[in-house]
């Protein structure tokens, strides 16, 4: 079966742990690890978390609301906690597609501690483009976990791991377990991490929000981009 998707998807394996061959399942194929050193961190601050697709970056309104291809989403709505949300109002997002061929580990985007973990119940639409034009509020009606980071320069940056379709289980590495439940869970003590550490794996492909609080800006431009490369530099 990981041949036949392979060739479907166009996946690329060199940069694979192991070979397609190698995987005792599927679920295991798809979240698969790469190899050490197969992908370079940069040294700034922050980075993509994920392989994928760059599809929007931008400004959160004073609203704390964000835009993305046209609709407007509740930032509070989105991490779990109106409160939480007020934060970033005018800081900056970024959501980066992870395609069905795309390595799907998230990893940890700035240096700092994880403090709390939300999981968020939902629904399981698909999160590619037509997904994205005809399903309102799409990301924030899907299932999602928000993981919350502490920096100690860049304020709170939160990580927003949003499910879609077939992806019935969505995995934050400081939990444990194969899936997040509902409800929050404060992180006691606060687990360290440093940029690059793994965050989370999807058990399929689907999306990642990040947001950061107002003092930095993303000037990375959408299109392709790979785990630990800048959003502070156009790229």
């Amino acid at each position: 079966m990981t041949n036949v998707y392979c060739r479907a998807y166009r996946v690329d394996t060199e940069d694979a742990e192991l070979p397609p061959g190698a995987f005792p399942s599927f679920d295991a194929f798809f979240t698969r690890k790469l190899k050490a050193g197969a992908r370079a961190l940069s040294t700034d601050a922050l980075v993509s978390p994920a392989d994928g697709d760059l599809s929007s970056q931008g400004v959160v309104d004073p609203g704390a609301r964000i835009f993305v291809k046209g609709q407007p989403y509740d930032v509070g709505e989105l991490v779990g906690d109106p409160r939480d949300a007020a934060r970033y109002a005018g800081g900056e997002f970024a959501v980066i597609y992870l395609a069905p061929r795309d390595y799907h580990r998230v990893h940890v985007p700035a240096d700092g501690e994880i403090t709390l973990v939300r999981g968020l119940p939902g629904d399981l639409y698909p999160v590619n483009a037509i997904g994205e034009r005809h399903i309102p509020q799409l990301f924030v009606r899907n299932q999602r976990a928000a993981v919350v980071i502490d920096t100690p320069g860049l304020g709170r940056v939160t990580v927003v791991m949003v499910g879609a379709v077939i992806v019935g289980r969505i995995t934050v590495s400081v939990l444990g377990g194969p899936d997040v439940p509902k409800g929050s869970f404060p992180i006691e003590p606060a687990a360290p991490v440093k940029r690059g550490d793994e965050l989370g794996i999807f058990h399929l492909g689907s999306t990642v929000v990040l947001l950061l609080e107002p003092g930095l800006a993303v000037a990375r431009k959408t299109g392709p981009i790979r785990m630990g490369e800048s959003l502070l530099r156009a790229g």
